[in-house]
């Protein structure tokens, strides 16, 4: 949450010349709801089953930017998918600091719907780093640069990864 998954997955997208997703969006356009919504009315567990169908569904489409929610790896078949769907994933990773101060002013985040939102960051980091670098086959600091900047530089690191090695 707050890694810029969304922005730069739009901008990455429009370097690679490629359709982009958001799978939340994707989500809420299915649903007519909004994640909080789903949340409140179907818990947790419910949400989870409904992003699992939508990543697959993105997955076994044509190829296309894919910005998925940030707890997409919690779950074993999520994971096996990344893998093993023939894309490129990328782990935009971001420090504690950084994602409590870009998720801070935003109400459409039901994990951070508690009392402290830095601890519950921290809490929900240590949970899923190492399920992100499980799956991840470029992983990009997002700390120090814009958003643009930050899609230029996974653009660069997938080339580099696609062009032959000698």
């Amino acid at each position: 949450m707050g890694a810029g998954k969304s922005t730069i997955g739009r901008l990455l997208a429009t370097e690679l010349q490629l359709p982009f997703a958001d799978s939340d969006k994707v989500l809420e356009d299915r649903t007519g709801a909004d994640i909080p919504w789903i949340f409140d009315v179907e818990g947790e567990d419910g949400f989870r089953r409904r992003e699992s169908e939508v990543l697959c569904d993105l997955c076994s489409g044509p190829a296309q930017v894919v910005a998925t929610g940030g707890g997409i790896v919690l779950l074993d078949e999520n994971r096996r998918l990344l893998k093993e769907s023939g894309g490129l994933v990328v782990y935009l990773q971001a420090s504690v600091e950084q994602l409590v101060e870009r998720t801070a002013k935003n109400s459409n985040r039901p994990l951070l719907r508690v009392a402290d939102p830095r601890a519950r960051i921290v809490e929900l980091l240590e949970a899923r780093d190492p399920l992100y670098r499980d799956v991840a086959d470029v992983i990009c600091d997002t700390d120090h640069c814009t958003p643009r900047q930050a899609a230029l530089m996974v653009a660069e690191r997938l080339a580099a990864d696609e062009s032959p090695h000698a």
